[in-house]
């Protein structure tokens, strides 16, 4: 087994022993996307030189006794929205084509704190909203890696980084991991700081992470997990030392809340299927649960809310773009400017009428589970798929990690997405910990065909 295949928690332990050294592991990890990377496309900026700079200077440190991060010598990849004054940021866009910051955002600085090497910039989509990338899916290059964090999940699944850094305004996260295999992570709204990275909606932006494993993702999220006055919908809070979390077993079995949501009718029928063997498998531990009429707005509100802040926070690139915007980021912007603020102040209140209701949900419940998606990636490129069963969560703000644990018809991966309590993210991966143990042990003992 190459080095590159290693999950970060196992390369960390192998880095704090000694057995392994950061060089090695980066060069494992350059000789991955040598080999791949022509045919998934999963980076923007890729300097390799840089790469083993980092990596060897991270070697040095360690062997001179300095303190080392949690993140030490492990290679990362950083979604190309998140401004690094290293490399370029180019926000998936020719307008930003040769943007150079002069400072590093604050999720960057925390990864260099932390001891990471910065592996590259990966692709997104057109300023992380429709337009695709150049991007493909790994198990499929006819297929879509989803978006806006294309090549960040990509990355990952490809075996190119350990870890990668995307972010979420509807689908971000959880859809390009369903479609690619991997967990990706989505905590709870303004969670992780977002000074120095693309705007598009404030009352929506997340910031999330992409990894092998469950325990993977939740190791670099602590590493990322720190108050930031400079981004205004940040609050002091505990650490939510989420890694800690993800090892432990929760006190008893968590009963789970199937629920449909009202994307249920665009999906397909292998994934309807699969859901109908899980919620089977898991019996007493997950009843379905019915979302009251209020919900059946989410969509159109969460579309209010962000074509209207695009509209204000990307609008200006259409004066400069002499052509250079994709139609549907235009028609986005011209969609976004008709948008009344009395209409828009109402979709921002009515959140918190349907995070009312999910309170309920979670009076009960100890966790929600749904798809991260319609099904399979779909064949081709010209689309990153449909983001409506992540549209709800992330506009509610909840957090939300996508598992991947169903194998489709075609032998494509399914994600199922669990989603938590607002706030309560440790109890998210501990639940989520739970789910993925129980219908890994079902597959192995023949007691289950979800996995």
């Amino acid at each position: 087994m190459s080095l590159a295949d290693l999950s970060a928690v196992t390369a960390a332990e192998k880095l704090l022993a000694g057995e392994i050294t950061s060089a090695e592991l980066t060069a494992a990890c350059l000789e991955r996307i040598e080999a791949r990377e022509k045919d998934v496309r999963a980076f923007a900026h890729l300097d390799p030189e840089h790469a083993m700079a980092q990596a060897k200077a991270s070697d040095e440190a360690r062997q001179s006794g300095e303190h080392r991060g949690p993140l030490a010598g492990l290679p990362v990849g950083v979604k190309d929205i998140f401004d690094t004054s290293d490399m370029p940021c180019e926000n998936g866009s020719k307008l930003f084509e040769g943007r150079n910051p002069d400072e590093d955002s604050m999720v960057v600085s925390l990864l260099r704190r932390a001891g990471a090497v910065v592996m590259g910039k990966t692709v997104t989509t057109e300023c992380a909203f429709y337009s695709p990338g150049k991007t493909t899916n790994p198990h499929d290059p006819a297929r879509t890696p989803g978006g806006s964090s294309s090549g960040s999940a990509a990355a990952v699944a490809a075996g190119m980084v350990p870890l990668a850094v995307g972010t979420q305004t509807n689908g971000s996260i959880i859809r390009p991991a369903s479609f690619c295999g991997v967990v990706g992570f989505k905590p709870s709204h303004a969670s992780i700081s977002r000074r120095g990275v693309l705007l598009q909606s404030p009352p929506l932006d997340t910031v999330g992470v992409f990894g092998r494993t469950l325990e993977d993702a939740a190791l670099l999220c602590d590493a990322l997990d720190a108050y930031d006055p400079g981004d205004p919908d940040m609050t002091p809070r505990a650490h939510m030392g989420l890694l800690e979390k993800a090892i432990s077993e929760p006190p008893v079995a968590p009963q789970l809340a199937f629920v449909k949501t009202p994307a249920w009718d665009g999906i397909d029928d292998d994934t309807a299927e699969a859901f109908a063997e899980l919620k089977g498998f898991l019996g007493e531990s997950c009843d379905e649960v019915d979302l009251p009429q209020p919900f059946e707005e989410a969509a159109a509100l969460h579309r209010t809310i962000m074509a209207a802040d695009i509209a204000k926070n990307l609008g200006p690139l259409r004066e400069r773009g002499n052509g250079q915007l994709s139609e549907v980021l235009l028609d986005t912007i011209a969609e976004g400017e008709k948008v009344s603020a009395v209409d828009y102040h109402r979709a921002i209140d009515m959140v918190e009428v349907l995070n009312a209701g999910l309170e309920r949900i979670f009076e009960r419940y100890d966790a929600i589970v749904t798809p991260a998606a319609a099904g399979q990636a779909p064949v081709g490129l010209g689309s990153t798929g449909d983001p409506a069963f992540c549209t709800l969560w992330t506009l509610c703000g909840l957090p939300a990690i996508s598992l991947p644990l169903i194998v489709g018809g075609d032998g494509m991966p399914i994600g199922v997405q669990v989603i938590g309590q607002r706030r309560h993210d440790g109890r998210l991966i501990r639940n989520a910990r739970w789910l993925m143990s129980s219908i890994v042990d079902g597959a192995d003992t023949g007691d289950n065909e979800t996995a």
